[in-house]
C-alpha cells in the first residue's frame, strides 16, 4: 500500500522474471502410463534397432511401446517373431475368396524387401507398437 496525496493506492505484486507459458498447466500433470499405457498388464517396452521402419517414424534408438493385448490389423506396426528372430514391421494380410493366403511384413525403408510369411515359417505376432518415443 502507498499513499499518494492523501489517497491510498494499493500497488500490484510484480515479477521481476519471465512469465512461463506453462505455468496454467502445472497443476493438471502428465502422467505417461496413463496418456500412453492402456493395458499395463500387457504392455512391454523394447528399442528399435535399425533402419528399416524409419518411413514411419521409427529410427534406431527409438524406445517402442507394445502392446501384446491388441488384435493384430491391417497396416499395425507390430514386434514380429519369425524363424527365430524378432523384427519391427508393418502387417499386411494378403486375404482371396475370404482365406488367409500369406502375411507381408512391410518396412517403411525401400532399401529393405518385404518379408512374406508363409506356414514353413515360424511365425508370431507378438505385439502391437502403439507409440514410439525418440530423444532428441
Amino acid at each position: 500500500m502507498s499513499t499518494r496525496n492523501g489517497i491510498t493506492v494499493e500497488l500490484p505484486e510484480i515479477k521481476a522474471g519471465f512469465p512461463s507459458p506453462a505455468q496454467d498447466y502445472v497443476e493438471n500433470g502428465i502422467d505417461l502410463n496413463r496418456e500412453l499405457v492402456k493395458n499395463p498388464s500387457s504392455t512391454f517396452f523394447g528399442r528399435a534397432s535399425g533402419c528399416s521402419m524409419e518411413g514411419a517414424g521409427i529410427f534406431d534408438g527409438d524406445l517402442l511401446i507394445i502392446d501384446k493385448s491388441l488384435e493384430p490389423y491391417e497396416g499395425a506396426i507390430a514386434v514380429c517373431f519369425i524363424d527365430g528372430e524378432f523384427t519391427l514391421k508393418r502387417i499386411h494380410f494378403d486375404r482371396r475368396d475370404g482365406h488367409l493366403e500369406a502375411i507381408w511384413l512391410q518396412p517403411e525403408n525401400s532399401t529393405f524387401p518385404p518379408i512374406k510369411v508363409t506356414g514353413e515359417n515360424q511365425f508370431i505376432i507378438w505385439g502391437i507398437v502403439t507409440h514410439s518415443i525418440r530423444a532428441f
